[in-house]
């Protein structure tokens, strides 16, 4: 048993339910998508079948030996503190440059996937709503996305976001094992039962629900900060070992519940299946629809200081209306997107893919090889850390594709 003390500061790692400090490589760790991804990891098990669940475990082993890799990384060089520096140790400003690129485009991704989901589920407990204005309807998934940003709009105006950390951090983990709990209850209880039988395997849908178990593991980008905060660095491993067996646990839990209760049925959101008059279902929608707008800002932080930190200096003396209007416009585009892509689980799919691949499975697998001079040495560590990129980058170029096919055809309906 991991003793609390020895868990990094200033929450423990819980169920990975929170994420990175992105383009500010010395930013406060941000929660993370940890919430959102086990809405979809029903959808993940329906789209590949039972035996995809294998996935499922095979994903977490690498994701959990890729994090130690970084600690490996950190060992080598005391003045690493974040994944960027890694890149940059590995290989220089460009190497830098394309992780913080990766970092922040997930980042961007995943909140503008916080929107969409906002707008799904308001819409599921307020159906049959729209606005006309001028012959123009718009629907209610529309004006809940809106009505979400609205109020998410003043969070990100705030600049002192540290205080509201811990909070929402530690919220991410109970977040994950009440949404856990209401849908177990829906199952059993509440009248939805368990009974589909599911399809054994469906190759078809292997890129896609890949995909979305690689993105439920997307946390490396934090590990850093994790580490350097620990008083015995020595337990990160354990530490690791603990929070990725209780993340997989939960994840797989909740795949298979939603699978037995919905089958091939099951929606790339599992509340947007739930019945809403019944209490369970309320409990899980409500859990989804609060964390979205309570974690919108902190993700939003670091691809801020990003852009920021490229204005010329005469914008940044106006420290307080730069801030302002800077985190303004890129919640106004990510409405944008929200609106034009309104597919949460090919973006979400887009985002494992793409981007959590490359910052989670990647970049730490390469950068190892290069900072600890691996890749000249024909042996065991050599070999699982080339299968990794090899394997990784197959995911990243398929599930890449699936996802672009797949929104592009829905764009076209």
């Amino acid at each position: 048993m991991v003793e609390p003390h020895l868990l990094p500061k200033p929450v423990s790692m819980g169920l990975m339910a929170f994420q990175r400090g992105a383009a500010g490589d010395n930013d406060p760790t941000i929660p993370a998508a940890g919430g959102i991804g086990i809405v979809s990891i029903p959808f993940a098990l329906a789209s590949g079948g039972w035996l995809s669940i294998i996935f499922l475990f095979l994903i977490s082993i690498a994701a959990c030996y890729t994090g130690l890799l970084i600690k490996r990384c950190m060992d080598k060089d005391s003045t690493i503190e974040s994944l960027p520096d890694i890149g940059q140790r590995a290989f220089g400003d460009k190497g830098r440059l394309l992780v913080n690129i990766a970092m922040n485009c997930e980042l961007y991704l995943v909140i503008t996937g916080y929107l969409i989901l906002e707008g799904d589920n308001l819409n599921k407990l307020i159906s049959h709503f729209h606005v006309d204005i001028g012959g123009l309807r718009i629907t209610g998934t529309q004006c809940f996305v809106l009505l979400s940003a609205l109020i998410i709009l003043p969070t990100v105006w705030l600049e002192d976001l540290g205080k509201l950390l811990s909070y929402v951090s530690a919220t991410g983990a109970l977040a994950s094992i009440i949404f856990l709990c209401s849908l177990l209850w829906n199952g059993t209880i509440d009248g939805t039962k368990l009974h589909s039988k599911g399809v054994l395997f469906n190759w078809k849908g292997v890129p896609a629900a890949v995909s979305l178990y690689a993105f439920c593991y997307s946390s490396h980008p934090v590990f850093p900060s994790l580490y350097t905060s620990m008083k015995n660095k020595h337990q990160f491993s354990n530490v690791l070992l603990v929070c990725f067996t209780l993340c997989t646990l939960v994840y797989a839990a909740t795949a298979v519940l939603g699978y037995l209760m919905f089958g091939s049925e099951v929606e790339s959101e599992i509340t947007l299946n739930l019945p809403k008059e019944k209490i369970s279902s309320k409990v899980a929608i409500y859990t989804t629809l609060v964390n979205p707008i309570t974690k919108y800002a902190l993700m939003l932080r670091p691809i801020v200081d990003a852009v920021k930190s490229v204005l010329p200096n005469h914008y940044n003396k106006r420290h307080k209306l730069t801030h302002v209007v800077v985190s303004s416009i890129l919640l106004i585009s990510t409405v944008v997107v929200a609106l034009t892509v309104p597919f949460f689980g090919y973006l979400m799919s887009l985002v494992g893919a793409l981007l959590s691949v490359s910052a989670s499975f990647l970049v730490p697998s390469v950068c190892y090889l290069k900072i600890s001079g691996t890749y000249k040495k024909l042996g065991c560590e050599m070999i699982i850390n080339y299968s990794i990129f090899f394997v990784g980058t197959a995911i990243a170029a398929f599930g890449t594709y699936t996802s672009l096919l797949q929104i592009i055809k829905h764009l076209k309906l």
